[in-house]
């Protein structure tokens, strides 16, 4: 098959060097110049997924990238994403699919065949693009991988993609890691290795620049710029462990949001649209000794339910959350944060574990079954509830989870004909949850939601509804401008023949 896209390819020392955004930036700069580019990642593991318009599930890493670029995500973008249940297991998604839960030796086992769905998904989304940026995972250099590694040098290779190699110099000894990786690829592969950035630099970068000619002529290999560290952009984070950059975006307190940050925590990016409001702080917090005096508490998505509701209970945050709620403040689930809220989480068939039964927090008269088949759509509904909604708000957003819950005429319909297999309330609103990813993306709820628990804490109040969407485009627009006044763009897009 004759692949019409171009490709190029950015890879990394480890995880979290900027990688994502790096493509995410380049896919901004191409489209505003009217290429027709698409972003591309082999294989992701996060637990931040997504639902494509034809109900298939992918990594939110992705979705940004083509949210960049202008396009709808398509899983041909994520062929295959692996979501971590445990320390040495992953629900394997392929084609946005899950085709089971698997240790990391079944997985691969399976390395042929997982090949040649990345590479038909490749060879597929070539045919409709004139550049494709493909992002690498972790680093290409782990000697134990390298000979089953589909996402890396084996990839770039495929594509004819040029790869640039990203170092974070914010953790220290960047040359020692740039040259480690270097010197430890495969035979053959140095060769796709066309140059480097450096990520996250501060200071003078007069002070680097004879690092940087030096470590050229030690290598043959230019430098394509150096990225300088940033504090003021809003970007999507491709999983939870970065997550904690969220409570330092906002310093307002009228109204002060903490979220639980859950070991198996997934789609934290659901709490990102409050970062647009002047009024509130958000703070994403593992210990529930430094929780404070805060306005709500929300219990987010998570990978393994149960496994995660002993966490609670371990670490203390049972009882802190039930103290919060009986003080009449609002605690809100979203997905298997709604899961927890009520009364008991089964796992009959060992969904996601252990089959048995595990205790919820008892706020909400709820029981949840977890089932093997796993239930992806979009979803938009109509939400009025008195006391929290008090006049209809449209949200829309998308289902991902494997329960099916139900629960007892005492709870309230979060909207017309929204039974609990969507999500319910407690009177008053005070306590409530649903399975709608994204819901708070919708700037009337979201408003609606804070001035709710404005107008409980005596303050007026806001009604004005700013547009997250508008909140997105600024900032990956500033992403761009970011990469483009940092880098030797010519010399980027030469790669390509731009």
């Amino acid at each position: 098959m004759k692949r019409r896209a171009r490709a190029l390819m950015f890879q990394g020392t480890g995880s979290g060097v900027g990688k994502s955004l790096a493509v995410c930036a380049l896919c901004r700069i191409l489209a505003g110049k009217g290429i027709k580019v698409a972003p591309f990642k082999a294989q992701n593991m996060a637990l931040n997924s997504f639902v494509t318009a034809d109900g298939l599930e992918m990594g939110r890493a992705q979705v940004y990238q083509a949210e960049a670029c202008g396009i709808e995500p398509d899983v041909r973008m994520n062929p295959i994403l692996l979501k971590p249940t445990g320390d040495c297991c992953s629900q394997v998604i392929a084609l946005g699919r899950p085709v089971g839960n698997f240790s990391s030796k079944g997985y691969y086992d399976g390395f042929e065949r997982h090949l040649q769905v990345v590479r038909s998904a490749y060879d597929s989304l070539a045919q409709e693009y004139d550049v494709i940026v493909i992002e690498g995972a972790g680093s290409p250099a782990e000697i134990n991988l390298q000979h089953r590694d589909l996402v890396n040098m084996r990839m770039a290779r495929y594509a004819g993609a040029p790869v640039i190699l990203i170092g974070d110099i914010d953790k220290g000894g960047v040359f020692a890691w740039l040259k480690g990786t270097l010197d430890l690829l495969e035979p053959g592969c140095t060769e796709l290795v066309a140059g480097f950035l450096i990520n996250k630099f501060r200071g003078d970068k007069a002070l680097l620049e004879p690092g940087l000619r030096q470590f050229s002529s030690m290598t043959g290999l230019p430098f394509f710029g150096v990225l300088p560290f940033f504090s003021n952009i809003c970007v999507d984070e491709e999983d939870g462990m970065f997550s904690s950059n969220y409570s330092a975006a906002r310093l307002a307190d009228d109204v002060r949001l903490v979220v639980v940050r859950l070991p198996r925590m997934s789609n934290f990016t659901d709490v990102a649209p409050f970062l647009v409001e002047e009024d509130v702080s958000v703070e994403i917090c593992e210990d529930p000794r430094r929780c404070g005096d805060c306005d709500c508490i929300i219990l987010p998505g998570s990978k393994n339910t149960r496994a995660d509701l002993q966490f609670l209970e371990a670490s203390g945050w049972k009882a802190r959350i039930a103290a919060h709620a009986a003080s009449g403040k609002a605690v809100v689930g979203i997905c298997g944060g709604y899961q927890m809220l009520g009364l008991e989480v089964s796992d009959p068939e060992g969904v996601e574990g252990a089959p048995g039964a595990t205790p919820g927090l008892g706020l909400l008269p709820l029981t949840t079954v977890m089932r093997g088949e796993k239930h992806l759509t979009r979803t938009t509904v109509t939400l009025h509830v008195p006391g929290l909604f008090d006049e209809p708000a449209e949200a829309a957003g998308y289902e991902i989870h494997m329960g099916e819950s139900e629960a007892g005429q005492e709870v309230v319909p979060l909207g017309p004909g929204l039974g609990p297999t969507f999500g319910c309330a407690l009177e008053g609103g005070r306590v409530w949850g649903c399975y709608l990813h994204g819901i708070f993306d919708n700037d009337g709820v979201r408003r609606a939601f804070l001035d709710r628990i404005r107008v409980g804490k005596g303050l007026p109040p806001l009604r004005k509804a700013v547009s997250y969407r508008d909140f997105r485009e600024r900032n990956l627009d500033r992403l761009a401008a970011w990469f483009e006044e940092n880098v030797d763009l010519k010399a980027v897009m030469g790669l390509v023949g731009l």
